[in-house]
């Protein structure tokens, strides 16, 4: 049974694939892998206008030290935030490109990249991915297929 929406979280983040791998995040609290990213901030305005590409920069910048440039959004989503009642977080996501390299911020236990067909296929055992990974990874492959240059 759904709960009723009480409070929604907005949340930007970039996906970053080179060479048919993602690169996820693994945050001190958190058990499982999630894309690179975090909540907009007010800190993200432009003019009083709230940027969901400048909240991408700056949280990958925050928890992985590099810049990005943004390509393309992709799949948004909203879901249930873990261990809440009505809270639901709007997840924007947008395809990225690295640029140059990076240290790890505090709040990140760790940083890998994962071949997307095997992390689609369930190929990774005994590890954990939030549930916004598959869906997005698999609406990226379908744009790559339909010739959308992604």
């Amino acid at each position: 049974m759904s709960s009723k929406i009480k409070q929604v979280i907005v949340a930007a983040g970039p996906i970053i694939i080179e060479d048919g791998r993602v690169l996820l995040n693994k945050h001190g609290e958190d058990k499982f892998w999630k894309f690179l990213g975090g909540r907009v901030e007010s800190e993200d305005s432009n003019d009083a206008v709230m940027s969901l590409e400048n909240a991408c920069k700056r949280e990958v910048k925050e928890e992985n030290g590099f810049d990005i440039d943004i390509i393309c959004p992709l799949k948004p989503m909203m879901v249930p935030k873990p261990n809440s009642d009505g809270v639901y977080v709007v997840l924007i996501h947008f395809l990225a490109k690295r640029l140059g390299d990076g240290k790890l911020g505090e709040d990140i236990k760790d940083s890998q990249e994962f071949n997307i067909e095997q992390l689609i296929a369930g190929k990774y055992a005994g590890e954990e991915f939030a549930p916004n990974i598959v869906p997005v990874l698999q609406s990226y492959l379908d744009l790559k297929k339909k010739g959308f240059p992604v």
